[in-house]
């Protein structure tokens, strides 16, 4: 039995996710924002005849909140002992800034910051699996030089295309850095070949809204069906760093600074975290 970890669990991608591993009868830890939404999801397998009662478990967290994230990895290192594979899939869209309660930028600490926190602070829990694995659902392809080290949080010019491929750069040196610390690691970055039907979880202008609903109507994919890639790589995960879209494998994007580039992210990211 397989013990997962899933942010972002209760919805889309992350719940198809969820549902496959607990049909498999593994161990699944569900991080997410809706109760509800947890107990809809054991509520439609027990309607399926599969009984997910003390294999599953939900930990409500907002990880665009820094305290949050940190809370998370303290209480799944207090009621674990081992982690097999953590899928990194919260999502919350922003067209515009949002600053926390914390000072901080929302959209850079949900799509990198909390999984620096995760990652490193559930390090030795996935260096305990015989084949440890994270899925990173960031889309692989930003160009190397798209973090402004200046400007992290987007304070002096924000657009959501600028701060999008920040965080997808960002996840992408990440992997340089866990797969350093442990070789054995599978780190996967990945995107969707092509649009998945989802509830577009966020802060969004009616007219992305109906876009996404429309286009998703008609030319989305289930997200049963998009995870069906991630299914077969957790299976059989690839050695260190790889990036997929779909089933595809593409290459990763190579910088000239990629390890002094990494590094300096952690530093950054480090002072963030402990400054906040």
């Amino acid at each position: 039995m397989k013990t997962v970890v899933i942010t972002g669990g209760t919805d889309g991608m992350g719940a198809a996710l969820a549902r496959h591993y607990l049909r498999e009868g593994n161990q699944v830890v569900v991080v997410g924002r809706s109760r509800a939404k947890f107990e809809a999801l054991l509520a439609s397998l027990a309607a399926d005849g599969v009984a997910a009662t003390g294999r599953a478990s939900f930990l409500a967290a907002d990880l665009s909140l820094v305290a949050e994230s940190e809370r998370v990895v303290e209480q799944i290192r207090a009621s674990h002992e081992r982690i097999d594979v953590l899928v990194l899939a919260a999502s919350f869209i922003r067209q515009k800034r949002h600053e926390t309660a914390e000072g901080h930028e929302a959209s850079w600490v949900l799509f990198f910051v909390s999984k620096y926190i995760l990652l490193t602070g559930l390090a030795s829990l996935l260096a305990d699996s015989d084949r440890p694995t994270v899925v990173n659902t960031s889309v692989p392809g930003a160009k190397a030089g798209a973090i402004d080290f200046d400007d992290l949080e987007s304070a002096q010019r924000f657009s959501f295309v600028r701060s999008n491929a920040q965080q997808r750069r960002a996840n992408e040196l990440l992997g340089i850095l866990v797969t350093s610390d442990n070789p054995a690691l599978a780190y996967i970055t990945w995107g969707p070949r092509r649009l998945v039907r989802t509830s577009l979880a966020g802060d969004v202008g009616r007219a992305m809204k109906i876009a996404s609903v429309l286009l998703g109507a008609v030319a989305g994919q289930r997200p049963d069906d998009a995870i069906a890639p991630i299914i077969t790589f957790v299976a059989d995960p690839p050695a260190g760093r790889a990036a997929y879209r779909g089933a595809t494998q593409v290459a990763l994007v190579q910088g000239p600074h990629d390890t002094d580039d990494a590094r300096r992210l952690a530093a950054e990211t480090t002072a963030l975290v402990t400054g906040r």
